[in-house]
């Protein structure tokens, strides 16, 4: 226990980043039980210790433990919780819950034997909590942190601090966000390392390797953490690998269920199914059609991968400008928006909003007649009558 006590405190003194990323304001930290998810690499680790040293409390107190630690191999994490509540402890930051055993059912636990303890976790984006034998959804306020903003990556590389912009904001014809970027600020400046280093926060340490560490990345999400899927085969490791290659090479496409079993090796009847975990698992990202239910075995209308960093990382030369573009569209309005494939144009936003997505050249003859319909283009600065795709990076 000591042990624990101790190395919470050395990670907490080491946290040192005055950052923060857009989820931690979003937080109601006053809520008795809170579930971070995400995928690898996103940085929820750093808003545990983040959160836990603007406590300022002593780790009897406020502690954080990761349940992956071989501690936990022999301690059973509900007697450490008690000793650690009997001495005086008063909120819990958990980490890695997924790599502990029924973690739902012990968490469901402490939250009912414990009625004054706060806690805190985190697991893979690959949990559903629904799904959990144990009742969370009904207990747990939960959140989701994704990657970089576009936003985040200019303010956290130095380059320049922004408030976001709400989507009813930047699509007003008044245009007042442009307001909120100074004169001497050149957007496109830096957006295409953004597009290729900047969604992950570990690119901050330096470009050099970033790639080999995202494929790592990617082999550890597939090989190692969708071990906790009951559903899901371990033994199909390298096929889902195979299918990711394939898809990356083809999106954004209207799949071909034949041809991606053909290529990956996975049967037909299945290869659904591996979509969802590759998508539960933001290694890619399915556009349905709008209006129509989404369910597990219904064929999306397009795949693309989760985020354009994944794109330069899976793609042997450089990924097509056009998935690009999408891509980024898709990555940046999904965490507070739905997205779907209309009947015209590139996205359905919200239900409402029509975007078409190009490159700066692109006309308005698809969307002419449609209400709410918008033109986003690449490679411009403030275009008059279009929205330049840059912008949606600062949504949050």
């Amino acid at each position: 226990m000591e042990k624990l006590l101790q190395q919470s405190e050395g990670l907490v003194t080491r946290t040192l980043s005055p950052k923060r990323r857009y989820l931690f304001d979003q937080v109601n930290w006053k809520n008795r039980l809170i579930g971070i998810k995400g995928a690898r690499g996103t940085g929820k680790t750093t808003i545990l210790l983040q959160r836990l040293k603007s406590l300022d409390l002593p780790p009897t107190v406020a502690a954080y433990f990761s349940l992956d630690d071989l501690y936990f191999t022999v301690h059973p994490l509900s007697q450490v919780v008690e000793k650690f509540y009997r001495q005086g402890g008063k909120y819990l930051f958990l980490d890695e819950v997924h790599k502990y055993p029924a973690w739902s059912a012990h968490i469901k636990n402490l939250y009912d034997f414990y009625p004054d303890l706060n806690i805190v976790f985190t697991g893979s984006s690959i949990i559903d909590i629904v799904r959990q034998e144990a009742d969370l959804s009904r207990r747990a306020l939960m959140y989701e942190l994704f990657g970089l903003s576009y936003r985040e990556f200019l303010e956290f590389s130095e380059i320049g601090a922004f408030h976001p912009i709400s989507l009813d904001t930047l699509i007003s014809p008044a245009r007042e966000w442009r307001r909120g970027f100074p004169t001497d600020f050149r957007p496109l400046q830096h957006f295409r390392d953004y597009l290729q280093f900047g969604y992950y926060p570990f690119s901050l340490e330096g470009k050099e390797g970033y790639g080999a560490r995202l494929n790592q990345l990617i082999r550890t999400i597939v090989e190692y953490d969708m071990a906790e899927l009951h559903d899901f085969d371990i033994r199909n490791a390298k096929k889902m690998l195979q299918l990711l290659y394939v898809l990356s090479a083809n999106v954004p496409f209207k799949p071909n269920l034949k041809m991606l079993a053909e290529k990956s090796g996975i049967h037909r009847n299945t290869v659904n199914s591996y979509l969802h975990f590759l998508e539960q698992a933001r290694l890619i990202r399915q556009l349905y059609p709008a209006g129509i239910s989404v369910a597990i075995l219904q064929k999306p209308e397009k795949i693309y991968v989760d985020n354009t960093n994944l794109a330069y990382a899976l793609h042997p030369g450089e990924p097509d400008k056009g998935n690009l573009r999408e891509t980024f569209f898709a990555s940046q309005l999904r965490v507070s928006h739905q997205l779907t494939y209309p009947s015209h144009g590139d996205f359905l936003v919200d239900e409402n909003y029509i975007f078409e997505v190009g490159g700066k050249s692109k006309g308005n003859k698809q969307l002419q007649h449609i209400p709410n319909g918008f033109i986003v283009a690449d490679d411009t600065e403030y275009p008059i009558s279009q929205l330049p795709l840059w912008v949606f990076g600062f949504l949050y």
